[in-house]
């Protein structure tokens, strides 16, 4: 039977064996969204960085102009870098681009799950698409959804997300063990279903509240709509693509 299992920050994959397992990332302000919303736009390819750093050194290492540069560190936009938020990265023009691309919790957390079975980025906006994907593909294998956090702590606006993704395997039918971390995620995202836009997870959350206060309530906007891009993005040598492109669906 498959197991459904939530992991509540990054820092819990320190204690697991990955290399059977499915792994599903989550960051949804803003790493995960952007990571999803740039690849359905067209970009070619997200590479995920560890830090500001070692973005510039794969950055020098490219043809000049082939590819955009975007990070934050603790929420601020990297000197140097474009803002790493979704819609403004969308707007300067991703087609046929790469984006290297770096953060503070979202893409540590894609490269820390590098030893798994396979490896998904997902968001709430593309969650239904990765779990169809997963259920077809994975159906008997242990699936982590890792929700990113934030240096260490835990994220309101993750596990909301994860919420979602465990109420999309709950319906998809079948019998799934779940865990007592995927049933509290599932049963917060239940509480919250219909609530008005003032009292959403993402809203309420302290980097939502956050990411409000620097004008960004389009962008948190963009990250609330739920399952509205079909695609399916893979981490996979260290690229971020969408299966079809670079690997087999």
């Amino acid at each position: 039977m498959q197991k459904i299992h939530v992991l509540l920050k990054k820092e819990e994959l320190d204690g697991e064996r990955l290399d059977s397992k499915v792994v599903i990332v989550l960051d949804i302000l803003f790493a995960t969204t952007t990571m999803v919303g740039v690849l359905a736009d067209g970009a070619s390819a997200v590479v995920p960085m560890a830090d500001g750093p070692s973005a510039l050194e794969e950055v020098a290492r490219r043809p000049e102009g082939s590819c955009l540069l975007a990070g934050e560190l603790n929420a601020e936009t990297l000197p140097g870098f474009l803002a790493a938020t979704p819609s403004n990265l969308i707007a300067e023009g991703v087609k046929g681009r790469t984006l290297v691309y770096a953060t503070t919790n979202g893409t540590p957390a894609v490269l820390a799950s590098k030893g798994a079975h396979a490896v998904y980025v997902a968001a709430l906006t593309n969650a239904k698409a990765v779990v169809d994907h997963v259920v077809r593909h994975h159906p008997e294998r242990t699936v982590l959804i890792v929700c990113a956090g934030s240096a260490g702590r835990f994220n309101l606006e993750d596990f909301y997300g994860a919420g979602y993704l465990v109420s999309l395997f709950r319906a998809a039918g079948g019998g799934r063990d779940y865990t007592d971390a995927a049933l509290a995620a599932g049963l917060l995202h239940a509480q919250g279903e219909g609530q008005p836009e003032a009292r959403h997870a993402l809203w309420l959350a302290r980097v939502g509240r956050r990411m409000l206060s620097k004008g960004l309530e389009d962008e948190v906007r963009y990250a609330a709509r739920k399952s509205w891009l079909d695609v399916v993005p893979r981490f996979q040598d260290g690229v971020v693509t969408l299966l079809g492109q670079n690997s087999s669906r």
